[in-house]
């Protein structure tokens, strides 16, 4: 069974499922914000509150977003340059600490995502685990820097292929043993047409490629159905976006969970935990009077003396099916056997009816 700890949780096969509330950027600069949003998080039911770490330099270029002949997808809304909107949304180091010990006080695990080495070694003790972004699935030197701190890792897969997933999970598993591996799409645009491309089924791919991951799922789609379909296929650990305005202005407001969709997709998705159970078939605790009400059992179709010879006419299938019952399944036993006793319509069939001559 594959599990392990982030902080005190337990999370993986077989433990509650793990929230991840992605804050990102929708602090909006602002550090109460970022506190306000922490506490929504908990209240909604999440068990961690993800931020991210980066400077605009160390992530973007300028001068290679300004040549680019448009923008993709979800940042053709941005009414700034990319380069000016990560510079906003980029958070100092002094929110740190600040940001860990308000989760600590609140009770929800503190994330980020540092996307370069200095921002790395300035969470690190601040850190349970660290998540790598989509984005730098192809840097191997990153990867390694992170899962060389001995801590646990989860890795997001979007905009990836399984060659790309592979290397990545290769470097990682040099240095790392505990890793969420998360399927992602990383379309940001909200919508409805994203569905498609999803694809929940590569966790199957994962599961049976990297026995030893966690499975999870990093989500940009509307509402929570990709959520319910990963837990069907076996993963434990998600990651959405979360704001308490979807009108917001910002790069991640209008794709991200509010708190009332996200305390609906934590009620919804422990409803379907609870329902898919451990795979053994069995008649469950809570169908013992339904077992007997809804099956049938044989009883006499009328009145018959003592030495009647019974044949299929005189039996029928009626519920319900008390304890000492003869089910229809097992009719051939009887049919043909003489009454040693009168019996009258409508009454149970018992095998101590039949004379043993």
């Amino acid at each position: 069974m594959n599990k392990f700890k982030i902080g005190e949780t337990w999370i993986g096969d077989g433990c509650p499922l793990y929230f991840i509330a992605d804050i990102g950027a929708n602090h909006d600069g602002e550090l109460q914000r970022a506190f306000d949003l922490i506490e929504l998080a908990k209240e909604s039911g999440a068990n961690a509150a993800k931020f991210q770490n980066f400077k605009a330099h160390s992530i973007v270029s300028s001068k290679g977003f300004s040549q680019l002949d448009t923008r993709v997808s979800h940042q053709l809304e941005w009414s700034e340059s990319v380069y000016e909107i990560y510079e906003k949304a980029s958070i100092s180091y002094e929110w740190t600490s600040k940001i860990k010990e308000k989760c600590t006080d609140v009770g929800i695990d503190y994330f980020t995502s540092p996307y370069d080495f200095e921002s790395v070694d300035h969470v690190n003790p601040f850190l349970e685990v660290f998540k790598i972004g989509s984005g730098d699935i192809t840097w191997l030197e990153i990867i390694a820097y992170i899962a060389k701190k001995n801590k646990p890792v989860l890795l997001a897969t979007g905009a990836s292929s399984m060659e790309d997933v592979d290397r990545a999970m290769s470097e990682l598993g040099k240095y790392a043993s505990d890793i969420v591996l998360m399927q992602c799409n990383t379309n940001y645009t909200a919508s409805p047409e994203n569905f498609k491309y999803i694809n929940l089924n590569v966790l199957k791919k994962y599961r049976g490629k990297y026995p030893n991951a966690i499975l999870g799922l990093s989500d940009h789609t509307p509402g929570y159905s990709t959520v319910l379909g990963a837990i069907a296929l076996g993963a434990t650990v998600f990651e959405k976006h979360f704001t308490d305005d979807n009108d917001r202005q910002g790069p991640d407001h209008k794709f991200a969970m509010n708190p009332k969709s996200w305390s609906e997709m934590i009620n919804s998705s422990n409803e379907l935990l609870l329902s898919l159970g451990d795979g053994i078939k069995r008649i469950e605790a809570n169908e013992s009077e339904t077992k007997i009400v809804q099956r049938r059992a044989l009883r006499y179709a009328s009145d018959f003396k003592r030495g009647t010879v019974i044949t299929k006419r005189d039996l029928v299938a009626v519920r319900p099916c008390l304890q000492n019952a003869i089910p229809p399944y097992l009719i051939d036993q009887i049919l043909g056997l003489k009454l040693g006793v009168d019996v009258d319509i409508d009454e149970l069939v018992k095998y101590e009816d039949f004379r043993n001559d």
